[in-house]
């Protein structure tokens, strides 16, 4: 049992070694999704996962390069080669799990209904009937509305968060559903100050999923123990809740 523990280090020692000589292609969704990530005005990515992604890379000793690609072609993206491990608020489900695996979660944050300050309505089906929810193309919020609001709602699917908060304001849809920081930082914008937070839906952690996770391809156990390990580690010494301080109130792991 010893000489296999041995060999089995000496084995991660290796693959970690590797690792570290090679780049490694970080995909984040092209879409900006502030405030998790999103460009600056001279055309840099900036953001809490931004400064996660570098953070974790850092700790893990991995040479990492951020890749934005569009989010509905992400995991084509990862599967086919063309990025390494995605770090763009992807919940760790198990539909997803079917195709590639997971990191350790990184964060974790409810899921929220948004709308008018004018309308009366909590994120309850009853409260969405009759009234049209958008949500973005291929996400947890696009699945779970389909699910739970399907029968009172008309679900309206929109290629960027972006776009939904845009028809929000415009008053072509009465609502939207998303990531709670996500649509704090938009409510407290000048743009989004028609709207506020209706309440959390309903939980289930098997569309929802169990926090965001990195999300590498299957097999490639040694870039995801990696990455688990730079997430322990920036947990610990204290480097994930000060870039946390710097974006927001409470903790979001």
């Amino acid at each position: 049992m010893t000489l296999k523990t041995i060999l089995a280090a000496a084995t991660l020692a290796a693959l970690g070694t590797g690792l570290a000589a090679q780049e490694v292609k970080i995909g984040i969704a092209a879409e900006p999704y502030p405030p998790f990530a999103s460009l600056d005005s001279s055309g840099t990515w900036v953001g809490w996962e931004v400064e996660v992604i570098d953070a974790v890379c850092k700790a893990a000793d991995l040479n990492c390069v951020i890749t934005p690609v569009a989010w509905d072609g992400i995991i084509p993206s990862l599967t086919g080669g063309q990025i390494d491990a995605i770090m763009a608020s992807m919940s760790i489900t198990e539909e997803r799990m079917k195709t590639i695996d997971f990191s350790d979660a990184y964060y974790n944050t409810p899921t929220v209904v948004v709308a008018g300050k004018a309308i009366e309505m909590d994120a309850s089906p009853e409260s969405l009937n009759g009234k049209i929810l958008g949500v973005q193309a291929s996400t947890i919020h696009q699945a779970y509305a389909q699910e739970y609001f399907k029968d009172a709602a008309e679900i309206r699917i929109y290629q960027t968060q972006d776009e939904a908060n845009q028809d929000l304001v415009s008053g072509r849809i009465d609502a939207t559903q998303a990531d709670s920081i996500a649509m704090a930082d938009f409510v407290a914008t000048e743009a989004g100050a028609c709207c506020e937070i209706k309440g959390n839906v309903a939980d289930d952690p098997a569309i929802l999923g169990l926090g965001v996770g990195a999300g590498v391809r299957k097999g490639h156990d040694a870039l995801r123990e990696a990455l688990n390990k730079g997430i322990a580690t920036i947990l610990t010494d204290g480097t994930h809740e000060a870039i946390t301080a710097r974006y927001f109130k409470a903790s979001i792991y």
